[in-house]
């Protein structure tokens, strides 16, 4: 895989096209209750389309951990729906939540959640393998997302033998590989320089050009840039999310408190 530019692409203006792959209608999280009840979210609606990457961003704190945990079906909401492709998670039972997300949902954990008896190979296979793919079949689309990671030569290292930013990457590529309708990632550039934090962010970008939704946590603005749209929370809530203003001015705003309210409650791009 050659290096992608380091300047991504503008987002492309307009309303995208298709129903959304992942819709959270009135989403509330609770933790806790009377004098110790946090709410981690309150009232979150958005709407993330094929083709699109959403980046989120916010004061830590803000709930955008929490957000891709319940978009993911890794956790219960409080209130409110998480509808995938048009299915309410919540309505499929725990069996069919893992289903779904084997088979239409790519996660990349902050904490890689590698299985330390498992080759990197075999990490980014398995998920394949539960879903009915041969094992052949499933290890060769593993090889293939390990060389769009680099990482050819690691194939057969377990974790304890790989680097904090190998790890990364492998996460990535099993979060990528098959036919990933969405896929959410949670700093996914956290453990790596620069020039493979840009790969990678060119690799997710080319998902979602393929068709796939995208939602990405990051704290860092030059690679919210590489989405179509910024999301920023603040307590919980979305205080704003735009198309044209940086995210370096959203960021600016939201720490003063002056993000205004006219791109909350969802709307979609």
């Amino acid at each position: 895989m050659s290096l992608p530019a380091a300047t991504p692409p503008p987002p492309s203006p307009g309303t995208p096209a298709g129903d959304p792959v992942l819709e959270l209608r009135a989403l509330t999280r609770t933790h806790g209750s009377g004098i110790a009840e946090v709410h981690a979210l309150r009232g979150i609606s958005l709407s993330v389309y094929p083709g699109e990457l959403v980046a989120v961003m916010g004061p830590s704190g803000s709930g955008k951990s929490t957000l891709l945990t319940l978009a993911g079906g890794l956790d219960n909401a409080t209130s409110g729906q998480v509808v995938i492709e048009g299915q309410d998670i919540a309505s499929l039972g725990r069996k069919g939540v893992a289903a779904l997300r084997r088979r239409s949902v790519g996660y990349v954990f902050q904490d890689y959640n590698l299985i330390p008896a498992l080759t990197a190979a075999e990490n980014i296979a398995l998920p394949r393998e539960l879903d009915g793919v041969s094992v052949r079949k499933a290890r060769k689309e593993a090889l293939a997302a390990l060389a769009e990671m680099k990482l050819t030569e690691i194939a057969d290292r377990f974790p304890d033998e790989m680097s904090g930013g190998q790890q990364q990457r492998v996460a990535i590529a099993r979060a990528l590989v098959g036919d990933r309708r969405l896929v959410l990632a949670d700093e996914p550039t956290g453990a790596l320089d620069s020039e493979t934090g840009e790969a990678v962010l060119a690799l997710l970008r080319t998902r979602c050009d393929q068709g796939a939704a995208g939602v990405m946590v990051t704290h860092e603005p030059r690679y919210a840039a590489w989405a179509d749209r910024v999301v920023f929370l603040r307590d919980g809530s979305i205080v704003d999310q735009t198309l044209t203003t940086g995210a370096e001015s959203l960021l600016a705003a939201g720490a003063t408190g002056a993000a205004g309210t006219s791109g909350s409650a969802g709307a979609a791009k």
